[in-house]
């Protein structure tokens, strides 16, 4: 999708050396695709943190032990 909008120069100038594009249209695209995953990473930490998202490792402990016991791992 096409979108016009006005963005000052020096603002441009910053998005390309940000995201490292020569390119301003592929500079803007990649600044709005960084910030959206950024934007997803926070709402998906905010879930977990809440306690409203839950990831299970049932065999964390047993590796944990596994680990500490290895003399190669330290």
């Amino acid at each position: 999708m096409k979108v016009t909008v006005d963005i000052p120069e020096k603002d441009l100038k910053d998005i390309m050396r940000f995201t490292g594009e020569k390119k301003k249209g592929p500079a803007i695209a990649r600044l709005v695709a960084d910030s959206l995953m950024l934007k997803r990473r926070l709402e998906l930490s905010e879930e977990v943190m809440s306690g409203k998202f839950r990831v299970e490792f049932p065999h964390w402990e047993a590796m944990q032990k596994l680990d500490s016991e290895n003399p190669w791992a330290k």
